[in-house]
C-alpha cells in the first residue's frame, strides 16, 4: 500500500489561510471596472417605483396607480377556480411557450372578427407576461442600433427606455392642447398632433412608430383621420408600427377604437399588443399578447423563447375561458366588454365634476382609466421653486400625497426630458376605483376648497 508522499489539499489550503492572518479578510477586493452594461445608462430612474412608496405610505385615497380596486368578474375568478381545483394537473406544468393553446386560438377568433382577416392561431398570435412583456420583446426584436423609432407625446414612460435599451434612438412628437372656443371642458380630442411636425419626423433611419390608442395618460382616443395619416406615412417610409391598445375596450361617449392593422397596408408592418389584465380588471394576472404577421412575430417569438418563455399556464386558461364567454356574447348588454366601459364611464363622469368642483380644470378622456387635470389654480398652495431641477407637478403630487392624502401622477412624468417642463401644471388621475374610493377622494377635495376659501 502506498503512503502519501505529502499532506491533503485541504490541509494545505487551511494552512495557507491560516498563515495570512486576519488582513487579507479585512481588505475588499473590487472591480475596478464598470459592472453596469451600457444599454442601462440613464434608464435606472422609474417614476412607479418613487411614487408607489410615497402612496403607500402616505395616501389615505390612491388614484396615482393604474389598477381597478373593485373586483373582477365572476366568471373570470370562477373559470380559474376551476383550473385549480379541477381535475385537469396538466395545468399546472408548462404549456405551449408561445401561448396555451385553448387562449391563442379564441384569441385568433376574436382577432379575426375585429381585424377582418384569417388568423393562424400558431403564427399570428403570441401569448406573454402582460403588455409590459409584449412591448420588451417587440423592441428587442424589431429594433437595432441606430434605428430611430418615433414616439407620441405624451407616452407610457417605458416606451423610451425599452427602445435605448434596444439601442434605438427616441424621436418625440407631442399632442398639443387646442383650448375649446366654447368655454367647455377641454376633452382629449382636443389634444392633436400637427401633420406636418409628424412627417417631418420620419426619415431613412426611422424604423417604427409607437402608437398607444386608447391614450394613457391622456385618454386619447386616435381617429380615423389621425390613425390614416399615421398609416400613410408609414407606408411611404416602410416603418412598422408598434401599436399599444391594451384599453381597447375602455371607449366612452360612443367613441370607436379603431385598429390601426385594419387601415390599408398596416397589417404587414404592424403589431398589435393586447392585456387581459385591462380587458377583465385582472392587472395582477400578467397575461398579455401580441397579434401581427408571421414575419414580425417570428422575431418576437425569438425573443420570447431566449428571456421568459413561458407564461402561467392556469392564467392563461382561465383568460381562454374568459374569452370564449365573450366571443359568444360579443356586442350584447350582457357582455363584459358592454357592461365595462359602462360603468367606468359613470366614475369618470364622477371624478370629472369632483375635480371641476373645487378647480382642478379636468380634460375629459376618451378611454382608458385615466383623466389628466390642470393645477394651475392650485398653484398658490405649492408654490413654485424657482432654478428647481424637480418639475413643479412632481413637487405638487408629493406635497398633495404627504398632506392631503390623495395620491395622483405628474403628467411631466410622460414626456422627454426636452419637453417635460411645457407640461408641469398637470396631474394624472385613475378613476378605475369602487365608489367609495372616489367619494373618499371628493371629501378630500372639498374639505381642501373649503380651506382655501377660508384662508
Amino acid at each position: 500500500m502506498l503512503r502519501r508522499a505529502g499532506p491533503s489539499l485541504r490541509h494545505f489550503l487551511l494552512e495557507r489561510n491560516s498563515s495570512a492572518g486576519h488582513s487579507s479578510c479585512s481588505r475588499e477586493a473590487k472591480m475596478s471596472r464598470p459592472v453596469q452594461a451600457r444599454r442601462l445608462e440613464g434608464i435606472d430612474k422609474n417614476i412607479w417605483v418613487d411614487f408607489v412608496k410615497l402612496a403607500a405610505t402616505y395616501s389615505k385615497v390612491n388614484l396615482g396607480q393604474g389598477f381597478p380596486d373593485f373586483p373582477a368578474p365572476d366568471f373570470l375568478t370562477e373559470a380559474l377556480t376551476r383550473a385549480l381545483s379541477g381535475g385537469n394537473h396538466m395545468l399546472h406544468q408548462y404549456t405551449r411557450a408561445f401561448g396555451h393553446p385553448p387562449l391563442v386560438e379564441v384569441l385568433a377568433q376574436f382577432f379575426e372578427k375585429l381585424l377582418g382577416r384569417d388568423l393562424d392561431p400558431m403564427t399570428n398570435v403570441m401569448v406573454t407576461v402582460g403588455a409590459y412583456q409584449a412591448l420588451f420583446c417587440c423592441f428587442q426584436a424589431l429594433v437595432d442600433e441606430g434605428d430611430e423609432v418615433i414616439i407620441i407625446e405624451p407616452f407610457f414612460d417605458c416606451y423610451e427606455s425599452m427602445v435605448k435599451m434596444a439601442g434605438g434612438t427616441p424621436v418625440f412628437v407631442p399632442l398639443r392642447p387646442n383650448s375649446p372656443k366654447d368655454g367647455k371642458l377641454m376633452s382629449s380630442a382636443d389634444w392633436q398632433m400637427d401633420p406636418a411636425e409628424l412627417a417631418s419626423k420620419f426619415s431613412e433611419r426611422t424604423k417604427a412608430i409607437v402608437l398607444n390608442s386608447p391614450n394613457n395618460p391622456l385618454g386619447k382616443v386616435f381617429s380615423r383621420g389621425e390613425l390614416g395619416l399615421i398609416a400613410e406615412l408609414c407606408v411611404k417610409h416602410d416603418v412598422l408600427c408598434i401599436s399599444d391598445e391594451v384599453y381597447e375596450w375602455l371607449v366612452y361617449d360612443g367613441k370607436q377604437h379603431i385598429r390601426i392593422a385594419s387601415l390599408q397596408g398596416m397589417w404587414d408592418r404592424t403589431v398589435t399588443i393586447g392585456s387581459a389584465g385591462k380587458t377583465f380588471s385582472v392587472t395582477g394576472w400578467k397575461v398579455g399578447w401580441v397579434v401581427g404577421p408571421n414575419r414580425l412575430i417570428q422575431h418576437i417569438r425569438t425573443v420570447h423563447q431566449n428571456s421568459v418563455y413561458h407564461c402561467a399556464t392556469i392564467a392563461q386558461e382561465a383568460v381562454a375561458q374568459g374569452f370564449q364567454r365573450e366571443l359568444m356574447l360579443y356586442g350584447k348588454p350582457e357582455s363584459y366588454f358592454v357592461q365595462l366601459p359602462k360603468e367606468l364611464q359613470q366614475k369618470r363622469d364622477w371624478l370629472v365634476q369632483s375635480l371641476d368642483d373645487v378647480g382642478m380644470k379636468p380634460i375629459i378622456p376618451e378611454g382608458t382609466y385615466f383623466l389628466v387635470a390642470d393645477i394651475s389654480q392650485f398653484k398658490s398652495d405649492v408654490p413654485d421653486v424657482p432654478n428647481s431641477d424637480e418639475p413643479y407637478d412632481y413637487r405638487f403630487t408629493k406635497w398633495m400625497v404627504k398632506n392631503k392624502g390623495l395620491a395622483a401622477i405628474p403628467l411631466s412624468a410622460f414626456y422627454s426630458e426636452a419637453h417635460k417642463n411645457n407640461y408641469t401644471n398637470f396631474i394624472r388621475f385613475c378613476f378605475a376605483k369602487e365608489d367609495a374610493t372616489l367619494k373618499a377622494a371628493n371629501d378630500i377635495l372639498q374639505k381642501w376648497k373649503q380651506e382655501k376659501i377660508s384662508s
